[in-house]
């Protein structure tokens, strides 16, 4: 239970028949709002990252299948189109396959879409009571890309456990790794943190290894957009390479997510990993920093194997991925 009052962001609202969302391409700098008033607003905001994070995308989407239902728009070019906005963050073929089968059954998609947000609130809030647990008074938290209110419906999962351990009481620090190319960590989970007063330093993605070395980290905590049966995880690019960096320095490697982001029917050969338009990686802030004619290479997601894994904390309690397929699913 959180035991202080505190003023998180809403990365997405449903108001007056609309989808009303934070531009998260307008962080740190700016806070609009971009509002969405049938599925292919929806799409593109999903597309453009303009929402992101693996439960927030599903909740926007199954919003995006209300609006084609309030429209009277084809319910099935709506999901189509959804379902082909980004292909690796389970929760949204999750979320709009309860939508679909909501349509086909008879019941209103607004009403389901709107049941799926406040499981969301909830489940979020329960892996930040799970997950405090791990973390001790006085310890430094190492985050990666965005897994906190920005990427869900509220609190976070891994920004849910950080923010639970500050607000009991806990005196902890976190660090944020920039997260090239998108800046999720210095744009979003620095906003986010900084806008609540949790004490955050931003690093460059490759100085992580250096601080492990110097023990300067004491738990590395991160989200996940797929999880495996197995425990092999999805996650933002350069997740890996910390699992790794953890595995050596001995340092505590845990992955948080709700149950809505396991897979449990796909093999690793199944599962596709999104490619991104390489201009993401040739320029920062519409400057170009890759010299003219220099091709770029831009995976949005890795995969770690579940042996670099300390355990995933989930809204069900914290598993080793070993457990997973006998205990959770």
């Amino acid at each position: 239970m959180l035991r202080r009052g505190f003023n998180m962001l809403k990365a997405l609202e449903w108001e007056n028949n609309r989808l009303k969302l934070i531009d998260q391409r307008k962080l740190p700098n700016k806070l609009e709002y971009f509002y969405c008033y049938n599925y292919k607003d929806v799409a593109y905001a999903i597309k453009e990252m303009v929402v992101r994070g693996a439960p927030a995308i599903g909740i926007a989407a199954a919003y995006g299948m209300a609006l084609a239902e309030l429209n009277n728009e084809d319910i099935i070019e709506a999901y189509n189109t959804l379902k082909n906005t980004r292909p690796t963050a389970v929760n949204l073929f999750w979320a709009l396959d309860r939508c679909l089968r909501a349509y086909k059954e008879g019941r209103s998609i607004l009403e389901e879409a709107i049941k799926i947000h406040k499981e969301d609130i909830e489940v979020c809030k329960k892996i930040g009571e799970m997950g405090e647990r791990v973390i001790e008074d006085g310890d430094t938290i190492l985050t990666h890309c965005n897994a906190g209110a920005l990427a869900t419906s509220m609190y976070g999962t891994a920004l849910s456990v950080i923010r639970h351990a500050f607000y009991n009481g806990k005196k902890i620090k976190v660090i944020a790794d920039e997260t090239r190319p998108r800046l999720q960590g210095a744009k979003l989970t620095a906003f986010e943190l900084s806008y609540e007063n949790i004490p955050v330093k931003v690093i460059v993605d490759s100085s992580a290894g250096f601080l492990m070395q110097r023990g300067e980290i004491d738990k590395i905590i991160v989200g996940a957009d797929r999880i495996l049966k197995d425990g092999t995880v999805y996650n933002k690019i350069g997740t890996y390479s910390l699992a790794i960096l953890a595995k050596y320095h001995n340092i505590p490697f845990y992955v948080t997510a709700p149950l809505s982001t396991f897979d449990i029917k796909s093999s690793e050969e199944e599962v596709k990993i999104e490619e991104r338009d390489e201009r993401e990686v040739a320029y920062i802030e519409n400057i170009r920093i890759v010299p003219e004619g220099v091709r770029c290479i831009n995976y949005a997601f890795d995969k770690t194997p579940p042996e670099l894994i300390t355990g995933i904390i989930t809204e069900k309690g914290i598993f080793k991925p070993e457990e997973i397929e006998k205990k959770l699913l």
